[in-house]
């Protein structure tokens, strides 16, 4: 088979009652890896990378999580916390019959991985974790009073009541202008789409964020990969993440990219997924 001509598969995984909507693509039998997207694009945000993870010889696990899943997306704000987001990870991993992959995490997505490697570090044989720090960087970050504050402070209106309305108003002019595709808007403008993504911060950003954000060290070999060019997560939660990560450890600074690595750096996503891979 040619380079970049990997079939991919397109599941429907049952866990607790939601239904999960996962892709398998690259060399059937090969090293699994599992990449999990962030707010507010869902896993097609990894598809320019997907073909270099290909053919470095990895097979992938993409999964449209919890609210970005059209049959996964349950009524009420509770039941989007961080403990169900991890344990939906774990559960289409079981349903897969993957015992252990190699894991990958942006945005959101990135806070699921961290605390997936932290509580669940048997199933995994490394972390590249994209943009965002560990969460305990990330709560150091927003103590010390740096510009992370300012970077966050987006997150009091997608709390509040009627952001969906905010975001979606004349054709999601905000999330263009944040640097959303037409295409990785259009499922977004959908009615009632938004409001499962918007109650991941709900659920988890409306109370202590600091005791939200607590999340164990990290013993498994861990790549951070961030940009200087990100708009919406800084330099100090990045560069404190090495604190919290007690395994080989490796930081890789991009220069210029903004936040959205796997759309706009895949080979360099690509390629720090590869390297990570080669160290299991």
């Amino acid at each position: 088979m040619e380079s970049g001509q990997h079939t991919t598969t397109h599941r429907r995984i049952d866990v607790d009652g939601l239904v999960f909507d996962v892709a398998l693509g690259g060399p059937e039998q090969a090293p699994a890896v599992v990449l999990l997207h962030g707010f507010p694009v869902n896993s097609s945000c990894f598809d320019a990378a997907l073909p270099r993870i290909h053919d470095a010889g990895l097979r992938t696990v993409t999964i449209d999580q919890r609210g970005y899943s059209p049959g996964a997306r349950p009524d009420g704000v509770e039941n989007y916390r961080l403990d169900l987001l991890v344990s939906d990870v774990i559960g289409v991993l079981d349903q897969l019959s993957i015992p252990y992959s190699l894991l990958v995490g942006h945005d959101w997505g990135g806070i699921v991985a961290w605390h997936l490697a932290g509580k669940h570090p048997e199933r995994f044989t490394g972390l590249v974790a994209v943009s965002t720090g560990h969460p305990s960087a990330t709560r150091d970050a927003l103590q010390q009073g740096d510009d992370q504050r300012e970077k966050s402070s987006y997150i009091k209106e997608f709390v509040a009541p009627g952001a969906e309305e905010l975001l979606t108003a004349r054709n999601g002019v905000l999330l263009r202008r944040a640097g959303l595709t037409k295409d990785e808007l259009a499922p977004l403008l959908e009615p009632g789409a938004l409001t499962g993504p918007l109650n991941w911060y709900r659920a988890n950003f409306t109370g202590d964020i600091a005791e939200t954000l607590e999340c164990p060290p990290i013993d498994v070999p861990t790549t951070m990969l961030w940009s200087n060019g990100d708009a919406t997560l800084g330099r100090t939660q990045a560069e404190l993440t090495g604190r919290y990560v007690y395994g080989d450890y490796r930081f890789s600074e991009l220069d210029g990219v903004d936040h959205w690595i796997p759309q706009n750096a895949p080979e360099a996503l690509a390629a720090e997924i590869a390297l990570r891979s080669a160290t299991f």
